[in-house]
């Protein structure tokens, strides 16, 4: 019995610390999260910059002598590719961004991080304790180029994620470079991914998903892969705070390719974070603020081995991102088929097309399905109900070129269903800023509404209209309710 009573208080205790670790990790990430913006970095405000954008934040690391700034390659194009180095603690972690030039969530809040690293405030121990026991390597542009063009692959067109093993791309050879040299023992592996996974089959966004990647076909875990379920069921408990049930797992099949599976196999701790989509926040600021938590919490576990308490059992109880969201989901809409009403759902997506030198863009959106999509859930939902969907009105007077779209009220014609102007001449141009439909002088408007087809029509009752659709935005004409963006030319 004395045994046994002994055996509990011992269990009592440790639950009681690990009930107070815990705590106090939340605090600290929400302190974090509440401070914020004492240490964003103001000169980062969207999503499309270029590495010329972030070479003067990285001189100005070099007036810090707490910070090592080193040249450790170029690109293909022969820009500069920077290694930031932090700390002279015992454990070793290296952080790259942007691998793929079109995912630049972390790279901005690696940013701010270096801002709270450099600021003094109500951090100082946190600080003094991180950099006491870890050395961090950053490298915030691996793929320079890609970025340039605002683009998945490098200026090869080779998806860096994919030549871990063929190293075909200098920036591929020097991560591996950088990996067998400094042998760390963390790495964060830091991307963007598609705004339309969806946390399991709910309709929240996974807007932060992890995972800790395999290192062979069977996906055995061994101490190097346990670690970094472990770090990550941390940073999970952190993020639920703030963004309770969007936080995802990003699928763990074994890709012999990509670099985040084969650096856990060279004996690295890998923790690979994908920032996805969140309402409302198209630049991902709001995403960029959580992965400053997330990986700032992260740090703070690994400087104090806060995350050996944790249970890899609870990794697996993260939801699976899944493919259950589109980004407008109309319901019950009716179209008519052969003279029948039929009643069907359509799923919009919208698609970001490059401007001018990618600094900008427009959109292109599609009817991605059609039919019964009871099953899925859209970011954007509309009930059409009682609705009829129908194709909106051509404007009679063709336009001589983009410019003699001024001449006209579009608030009052959209109001009243017009749609689309036809151009008399042919343009190069695939979107412009104004929230109408441009056919090409050749383009035969498609009617009825198809799948793969931009989606341009109305929703109405009887003769009475209530949504209308431009390439993929609306507005309700009874409330007033206006997302309509870009336009798009067909």
């Amino acid at each position: 019995m004395l045994k046994t009573t002994t055996a509990f208080s011992i269990f009592a205790f440790n639950l009681l610390l690990m009930t107070t670790a815990y705590s106090q990790d939340l605090a600290f990430s929400k302190q974090l999260f509440d401070t914020y913006d004492a240490y964003r970095d103001s000169a980062l405000t969207h999503r499309r910059f270029k590495q010329a954008d972030i070479l003067p934040l990285i001189d100005q690391l070099k007036s810090d002598s707490r910070f090592e700034v080193t040249k450790v390659g170029e690109s293909v194009e022969k820009r500069p590719i920077q290694l930031i180095k932090v700390g002279n603690g015992p454990r070793k972690v290296l952080l790259w961004s942007q691998m793929h030039g079109d995912e630049p969530s972390a790279t901005m809040a690696l940013f701010d991080i270096f801002n709270l690293l450099r600021t003094d405030g109500p951090f100082e121990d946190f600080k003094k304790q991180l950099l006491a026991e870890t050395t961090l390597y950053f490298v915030p542009m691996l793929n320079p180029d890609g970025a340039e063009r605002y683009q998945r692959r490098n200026a090869l067109d080779i998806d860096l994620n994919r030549d871990a093993l063929r190293l075909q791309s200098p920036e591929s050879v020097l991560l591996k470079g950088l990996q067998q040299s400094l042998k760390p023992d963390f790495g964060f592996n830091l991307h963007d991914q598609n705004t339309r996974y969806s946390a399991g089959p709910t309709p929240k966004q996974a807007t932060i998903s992890f995972l800790a990647t395999a290192y062979d076909e069977a996906r055995n875990i061994n101490p190097v892969r346990e670690r970094s379920m472990q770090l990550i069921v941390g940073m999970n408990r952190v993020l639920q705070q703030f963004i309770p049930g969007g936080v995802g797992r990003f699928s763990d099949e074994f890709e012999p390719r990509a670099f985040g599976d084969n650096i856990q196999k060279w004996g690295t701790t890998l923790i690979l974070i994908e920032s996805g989509g969140y309402p409302n926040d198209p630049e991902k600021q709001f995403i960029r603020k959580l992965n400053y938590v997330a990986i700032l919490s992260g740090l703070q576990a690994i400087a104090t081995d806060s995350y050996q308490a944790e249970s890899r059992s609870e990794y697996i109880t993260i939801p699976e991102n899944e493919r259950y969201l589109f980004d407008v989901l109309i319901r019950n809409a009716q179209i008519m088929r052969g003279g029948k009403p039929v009643t069907v759902d359509l799923g919009i997506n919208r698609y970001e097309v490059n401007v001018g030198n990618a600094a900008t863009f427009g959109y292109r959106s599609t009817i991605d399905d059609l039919g019964d999509l009871s099953t899925f859930f859209g970011i954007e939902e509309i009930d059409a109900t009682g609705l009829t969907l129908v194709p909106g009105k051509i404007h009679p007077q063709p336009l001589r070129s983009l410019t003699d779209l001024k001449k006209y009220k579009l608030d009052s014609l959209i109001q009243q269903g017009v749609t689309t102007f036809r151009l008399a001449t042919p343009s190069r141009a695939t979107t412009h800023l104004s929230p109408v439909h441009l056919l090409q002088p050749t383009t035969t408007p498609v009617r009825p509404v198809q799948t793969g087809r931009i989606p341009t029509f109305v929703l109405r009752r009887g003769n009475q209209l209530r949504y209308v659709f431009v390439n993929g935005f609306w507005l309700d004409v009874s409330t007033g309710d206006n997302k309509l963006a870009t336009g798009v030319i067909e």
